[in-house]
């Protein structure tokens, strides 16, 4: 039975995917009509609601089950943080988080990114990078920032590295190909570039991204990339 969630499977040939869903949590009325111009004005998305505040948003899409929800990480009562734990935390399939913030090396948006977020998104980015990065969350094979991500690992991760120096953890459960794949998943690379990258197929790749979420118990590219900076696996170059 369907959910009204984009996916990719049971459309016939000649159909078009279904338009991804998205909605928009910010405490500025000014930012959720100007997110809704752009998101709208794309014809495979669609914006289904919006929020004022992180109590509003969580009831909000459990009730419209959106694909993607952009999630302004400082709002009045529930601030962003919050909210994507809760809703990460308590629904069997949440949608996909892109925090929406003015700074990207805010420590808000590292909390956000660890609390279950997908991504992140700038308030200043432009109107094609916004669609691209609402597209690639909800698409969810390669990482969003790869290069911003990194550096808020490195930054934030310190203590969880020198704790993780005697142990490895789920990470040393990983098999050498794994690893590899966790490695080229760092550098923001897709399937489809890790695929060729290791001379396989895109369904080898697929299947090895599930088992490295899986081992590190990571819900996406974004949790299992941020686990390899903060334990050592993945350095810096």
């Amino acid at each position: 039975m369907s959910d009204g969630r984009t996916g990719t499977g049971g459309n016939g040939p000649g159909q078009a995917a279904p338009a991804i869903r998205v909605v928009i949590a910010d405490d500025e009325r000014l930012v959720r009509m100007g997110l809704r111009v752009v998101i709208d004005a794309e014809p495979d998305l669609t914006v289904v609601g919006e929020a004022a505040d992180g109590a509003e948003v969580v009831p909000l899409v459990r009730e419209l089950l959106p694909d993607v929800v952009l999630m302004d990480v400082r709002m009045p009562g529930i601030n962003g943080i919050r909210a994507t734990e809760q809703l990460v935390g308590g629904m069997a399939e949440p949608p996909r988080i892109l925090v929406v913030t003015t700074f990207e090396h805010d420590d808000h948006v590292y909390d956000a990114l660890r609390a279950g977020a997908a991504g992140f998104l700038l308030k200043r980015a432009r109107a094609e990078e916004m669609v691209q990065a609402v597209r690639l969350v909800a698409r969810g094979d390669s990482l969003l920032f790869p290069a911003a991500v990194r550096e808020l690992a490195l930054r934030h991760g310190a203590d969880r590295r020198r704790e993780a120096e005697a142990d490895q953890g789920p990470i040393g459960r990983l098999t050498e190909r794994e690893g590899q794949v966790l490695r080229l998943m760092a550098t923001g690379l897709n399937n489809g570039e890790i695929a060729r990258q290791l001379v396989v197929s895109q369904e080898t790749v697929k299947t090895h991204v599930g088992s490295v979420l899986a081992k590190l118990g990571a819900r996406d590219r974004t949790q299992a990339v941020i686990a390899a900076y903060e334990s050592g696996f993945v350095l810096p170059r």
